[in-house]
């Protein structure tokens, strides 16, 4: 006969009711072993950062405890509180996994964890700091950011400790709005330190169709020299140093294919970075069947677990890279806070979209892996910005090369109008030696102004005839002897430094050379320090306002 235990009136007797709960009470405390040895065991990894095995082992943790509860909610009052050690248990883990993926780049799948633990438990400390901190740093999303550190700063752990964070929120949502970006503590300061950080910054442009080359960045609205237009963070950037002028060619090997990897990989990890760089030019595609993007893709959100390890085309990335990566030692950029052996490497998405012009009205300044983008003279609304890709102080058939190097024909209104020279002018040029090796350069400054005079070459051309000859400008006015011989003869520096920069933007040469007539920047009295200050204008803008600061980065010109 089969025991029974129960009583005649259905009800279970005392002896067995201690018997079941001892039994429960066995199986928690072993759930609870296991769950302490778990995430003892992952946050020993965590702290060696084994990024991979303490994902594993968080994943395991979470499992766990989703295990143990239920899908309706129990009503015992023993069994409420055993779910609401889970629950916790379950929230911390979700928070510990999202700052695991955090630190891994995973960023998509860190907010999703995030956004878990905080369906159980809103106000939970380390989960909106991992969270806000997600938003700040990768995601540019100031405002939402804001809102996770205002919340953990109820908490009575913070302690003061997000104050900062807010602050930064709030700095880098003015500055998201405003474009007002002014380094100029930081240049005063000796570049020590950290690079500063940077908010991200779309100014009054827009991706369209071009008339010249596929498509390109446009004005909306009339814009003033110096004003940022672009200030963005880079996919990746590979840097190094190099112990002469270039890096020979095993080092930029090296460096490539590190950059290629970073990129790569960030591109596995973001759905949103993988659709920007989808949006580039591969070099297989014709450009003129690409459609232009909406702005809204170069503005970044956060998105979720599901769109995170996507496929990747590696291939793909690297014919894209080809097209579009922007290298940091080029003549065209100015590189801030660094060794000036430093040569890099990077992808910055909506830059790539700038067109080349040998006569460019915008400039790029380099700021840790920020690129900063300033109109080098006023822009119309409508007009396309445009930077230079490589050197453009030199003769015409050189820079037709260069571009060709590029993949591409030059076909810009300065390299129009030096193709277009009428053949009698090419011969006096040619007849006189201009450009050729071993030629006196103060003759050639003399000849070819004359010949200017002659044909009536006025205005911009006549700056990018000097732009084109900037070589033997440069010999002539900075070497003593040859000043001395021609410099009555010829305009002054300051002449030709404003017309080369009016014609296709300034850079540290031309500057170079007017400091040095004007005795390091202030022999020429005060009217010639002003036209340096209009110079270092042009070639840093309005990220660095304070005139001493200016000054500062002129004398280590």
């Amino acid at each position: 006969m089969k025991r029974s235990y129960c009583s005649t009136d259905g009800r279970v007797p005392k002896m067995q009711k201690d018997m079941v709960r001892a039994s429960a009470s066995d199986d928690d405390d072993q759930d609870l072993r296991l769950i302490h040895d778990l995430r003892s065991s992952a946050a020993d990894l965590f702290l060696r950062e084994q990024w991979s095995e303490a994902l594993a082992l968080y994943t395991r943790l979470i499992r766990l405890c989703q295990d143990q509860i239920p899908d309706d909610d129990l009503n015992d009052g023993r069994d409420s509180e055993r779910m609401a050690v889970f629950r916790r248990t379950l929230c911390i883990a979700l928070s510990s996994r999202a700052e695991t993926h955090s630190r891994s780049r995973d960023f998509g799948a860190a907010l999703e964890d995030c956004d878990r633990a905080l369906g159980i438990d809103g106000s939970h400390f380390k989960t909106l700091m991992c969270k806000g901190r997600i938003l700040l740093h990768h995601f540019s999303c100031y405002s939402a950011a804001l809102d996770c550190f205002q919340k953990a700063s109820l908490d009575p752990q913070a302690a003061g400790a997000v104050d900062g964070l807010i602050k930064k929120c709030r700095k880098f949502e003015y500055l998201s709005r405003t474009g007002n970006f002014d380094l100029s503590d930081w240049v005063l300061n000796g570049f020590r330190g950290d690079c500063p950080q940077l908010a991200e910054y779309i100014g009054p442009v827009v991706v369209r169709k071009s008339d010249s080359c596929g498509r390109g960045l446009f004005a909306t609205r009339n814009i003033e020299a110096g004003t940022i237009v672009l200030v963005t963070r880079a996919v990746a950037v590979e840097r190094g140093i190099a112990m002469c002028e270039e890096m020979d060619e095993n080092q930029q090997l090296v460096m490539w294919r590190r950059f290629v990897d970073k990129v790569v990989e960030s591109a596995s990890k973001c759905a949103t970075t993988r659709r920007q760089i989808s949006a580039l030019l591969d070099g297989e595609e014709s450009e003129v069947a690409l459609e232009a993007p909406d702005m809204s893709l170069f503005r970044m959100e956060p998105e979720r677990r599901e769109c995170s390890d996507g496929e990747v085309d590696a291939g793909k990335i690297l014919s894209i890279l080809d097209m579009n990566s922007l290298v940091e030692n080029a003549n065209s950029a100015k590189v801030l806070g660094t060794n000036k052996n430093c040569h890099g490497i990077g992808l910055w998405i909506l830059p790539s979209f700038v067109n080349h012009s040998c006569c460019p009205n915008a400039r790029r300044t380099h700021v840790g892996n920020h690129l900063i983008m300033h109109a080098s003279r006023d822009i119309k609304a409508g007009e396309e910005l445009l930077f230079a890709y490589f050197d453009v102080k030199n003769p015409f058939e050189k820079r037709r090369e260069m571009s060709v190097s590029w993949g591409f024909r030059c076909s810009c209104s300065r390299c129009k109008f030096e193709e277009s020279l009428c053949r009698e002018l090419r011969d006096m040029m040619e007849e006189m030696g201009v450009g050729s090796e071993g030629v006196d350069a103060g003759k050639v400054v003399f000849r070819l102004e004359e010949c200017m005079r002659k044909f009536a070459v006025r205005g911009r051309e006549k700056g990018y005839l000097r732009a084109s000859f900037w070589g033997a400008y440069s010999e002539t006015y900075t070497r003593e002897g040859l000043f001395k011989r021609w410099g009555r003869r010829i305009p002054t520096a300051e002449a030709i430094a404003e017309s080369v920069a009016e014609a296709v933007g300034g850079d540290e040469r031309v500057l170079r050379v007017v400091t040095r007539n004007c005795g390091g920047g202030g022999g020429g009295g005060a009217s010639g320090m002003d036209g340096v200050l209009k110079l270092g204008r042009g070639i840093y803008g309005k990220i660095v306002k304070k005139k001493q600061a200016l000054k500062t980065l002129l004398d280590d010109i």
